[in-house]
């Protein structure tokens, strides 16, 4: 009988640990973590952008893997493709970049991945989630899907998307950023 009480206690002790593991968020950081997070906050913050999109984004370009290529071409930890990093270089008129340093500077490119960010964010008008649709898809296309009606640039009707690699894009970056709204309030 008493082998039976202390399995009780146990069982009491271990749900009452489980409840305050889910009351209290921070651990959630153990598996939600953000790297290069001063990068992230200066620029995001030169830019106008919420810190946390550009983490989300961040995290499912690459889960924070410097030096990353794709076999598209793609560069860096927000892989950026080459010519929209001259053209962003230009537009914003940094300093002459060489492509070898936006794809091994990790800090350089979260720097002209905001300054992108921002400018798709002004074509659509703030909507984040459209902006994060022509982050993958590009802005032609999003646009016209918009145009045309086939996607409202909502994340609620994300499954109209007609690529289903931007679809899958969207609702990974969406979940993302819920986890880290919820765990990183003061980011």
């Amino acid at each position: 009988m008493r082998w039976l009480r202390k399995k009780r206690v146990l069982l009491m002790l271990l749900l009452g640990f489980i409840v305050i593991l889910f009351f209290n968020s921070s651990w959630l950081a153990l598996f939600y973590p953000i790297y290069y997070k001063e990068e992230i906050r200066t620029h995001a913050g030169t830019y106008g952008l919420d810190p946390l999109v550009v983490a989300a984004i961040i995290k499912v370009e690459t889960n924070y893997k410097p030096g990353a290529e794709s076999p598209k071409g793609a560069l860096g930890i927000m892989q950026i493709m080459p010519d929209t990093a001259d053209w962003v270089v230009q537009k914003a008129k940094m300093d002459e970049v060489e492509l070898s340093r936006v794809k091994e500077e990790s800090g350089l490119n979260i720097q002209i991945g905001t300054w992108y960010l921002d400018w798709l964010g002004d074509q659509f008008d703030g909507n984040m989630i459209a902006m994060i649709a022509a982050y993958n898809a590009g802005p032609t296309n999003v646009k016209n899907w918009l145009k045309s009606g086939r996607w409202d640039g909502k994340l609620e009707t994300a499954k109209n998307i007609p690529f289903g690699e931007t679809r899958h894009y969207v609702q990974r970056v969406a979940h993302y950023y819920k986890q880290y709204s919820r765990i990183y309030s003061d980011f």
